[in-house]
This record gives structure tokens, sequence and C-alpha cells, in this order.
């Protein structure tokens, strides 16, 4: 099997190669314990001013759940195309869940076609909206749907010590953001993402470049790497894997919030490894109806807010209009 090198790439998808350290570790544990949320804040809160993505470790999350998931997942996606498709995410309509074929998505729909494919679900509903409702869970494999849902409540449960210290970092109380996610949106993605061959142009690529629609991602990788940011001068900067560790990444909600204080961090995926690529992002947002307004602490005369009061459910919405055919038809 032959794989591009970067000589044979586009110029617009050259990234440059770097030791993890460039995206910094934060380690969570005296957020996690209690002993000083403060100071993992503000580290936190320098980063997402500055970077926009970073790896944290001693999250509390299973190792052992992590490593079951990507079995689970990896089973899953090697299922015959017949029984994925039968999961289709076009059945759930506004609800979006199940399987996401090859080119089903498209981030960056006027530039690329994304060369992976999906599957999706959420906390189970009986009632059927925009992002809410029943799971299209696989009878196989026989553990898919008890152990991701672990996953998710595994991830629920960081995701909420995150978004506390997030809140912390502004000056904000704690339960700032917490008051408007009673009932978040979320989204427990599994992504495939098969090795590229030959020359690689930005018309197809892993996935295309895009910010995240919502509040927080909460990325697991496996050892195959791909992952790329574009930093603050436009160059694209590698995020390897780092064993124990998850990525996390703010999204669009955040930027508004902050006054783009924070900022969501363009990023994208390029699998040249020559192997099968996998990864599990983890997205919560807000209540479908919950407000999205700067925050009093990034707002004053001299800097007054820059954006109009929006609504999540529509903002995040929208955004999914323009990547599945089937919400237009």
């Amino acid at each position: 099997m032959s794989i591009s090198t970067a000589s044979q790439f586009d110029s617009r998808l050259e990234s440059k190669s770097t030791s993890f350290n460039e995206i910094p570790i934060i380690d969570l544990a005296k957020l996690i314990d209690g002993s000083d949320p403060m100071a993992v804040a503000n580290e936190i809160g320098d980063v997402c001013q500055n970077v926009g993505f970073l790896y944290i470790k001693n999250h509390g999350v299973n190792r052992q759940l992590v490593k079951k998931a990507y079995d689970q997942a990896q089973a899953f996606f090697d299922l015959p195309l017949a029984q994925k498709q039968a999961l289709n995410i076009v059945n759930s309509g506004q609800t979006l869940r199940g399987y996401i074929p090859m080119y089903g998505e498209n981030v960056d729909p006027e530039n690329t076609r994304d060369f992976k494919e999906c599957f999706d679900f959420g906390l189970n509903e009986k009632t059927v909206s925009p992002f809410f409702g029943p799971n299209q869970m696989p009878e196989d494999p026989t553990e898919f749907k008890q152990t991701f849902e672990q996953y998710h409540e595994a991830m629920m449960t960081l995701s909420r010590k995150l978004i506390s210290a997030i809140a912390l970092s502004l000056d904000l109380e704690a339960d700032y953001f917490a008051k408007l996610q009673q009932k978040p949106i979320t989204i427990q993605r599994l992504l495939h993402y098969p090795p590229q061959e030959g020359p690689i142009s930005q018309e197809e690529i892993g996935i295309g470049a895009h910010t995240d629609y919502g509040f927080l991602t909460i990325l697991s990788q496996d050892d195959i790497g791909g992952l790329q940011v574009q930093n603050r001068d436009g160059q694209w900067v590698s995020a390897p894997p780092v064993e124990d560790t998850f990525i996390v990444n703010i999204g669009d909600l955040v930027q508004t919030f902050t006054n783009d204080k924070y900022i969501s961090t363009l990023h994208r995926v390029i699998n040249t490894s020559g192997k099968e690529r996998y990864s599990i992002p983890f997205f919560i947002d807000l209540d479908f109806d919950a407000e999205v307004s700067v925050v009093p602490s990034c707002q004053s005369e001299e800097n007054p807010a820059k954006y109009q009061a929006y609504t999540c459910g529509q903002h995040k919405y929208k955004r999914f209009v323009d990547s599945y055919a089937h919400l237009t038809n």
C-alpha cells in the first residue's frame, strides 16, 4: 500500500510536524477532586484564549471503558454496508441519530467531500424534535448499546466539570452555563476514516476544515493520528495522539459568549497513515431554546458586545441543514 508524502499534497493541505506540547496538556486532577478548581480553570482559560485546543490528563474516565468503546466502534464499522444502512440517519429525520455513510455529511461542502463514515446517538427520547428522539442502535455487536450508554454518561460527567472550569475562568459562577444545560443537546459520535492514497487535495479529505458548532467537544482518538489544528498564523499544526488523554476544544457558542476572547478554532482530519483511523468525539451544547449572548465579564463600554443574542438550537440546526441533504427535502 502506497502512502502519500508531503510533496504529493495540495499545498493547502501541508501541516507542520510538531510534538504534542505545542498543544498544551492540562492536568485535571485538582478540578476532578475539587481540591483547587480555580487553578485548573485559569490554565484552561489561558489555553482557550491562545489555542482553543488542549489535551487533558487525569480526567477520571476509565481506561477500560475507552478501550471497549473502540472495540465496539470498530466491530460496528466492520459490519456489511447493508446492515449499517438499515440504521441510516435519514430514517431519523430531525432527530439526527444513526449511521452516516461515506460522503453523507460534508462540514465544508463548498470545498470538500468528507472521506469518513459516522454513527451518531444521544440520550434516548420518545418525543421527536431537532436533535432529540429515539436512538437507532444496532443489535450487533451485542454490547454496543450498553457500552456507549456508559460512555455517554462518562462524557456528560467530564464535560460538566470542564464547563464549570470555563465559567470560573471568565469570572462567572461555576454553574453559570449549567443553568442553560438542564436538557442539553448532546451528540455522541463514532468516526471511521479509511486511509487515503496517492495525491491528496482539499476536494476530498477525512473531514474538511471547520469549527465546531456547539459549546464543547471531548475527543478520544486512536493511535493513528491525522487531526490538524489551524494556529493563529494560519498554519496547520498536527495534533498527534497522546496516551490516556482526550483532546478538548471549544466551539462557536463559547466564542459568542466570550465576545471573541476565546476562539473556536478551525480543524480538519487527513488520514495518510495507510491504516484505518477511528475516533470518538462527544459534543455538548446548551438546551435547544437557551439564549446565547455575550457574558457580562466579556463586555464593557470600551468592548461592547459584537454579537446579537440567538438560541442554541436554531444556530446548531442551521449548520446541520447545510451538511445534510435530507433536512432540506
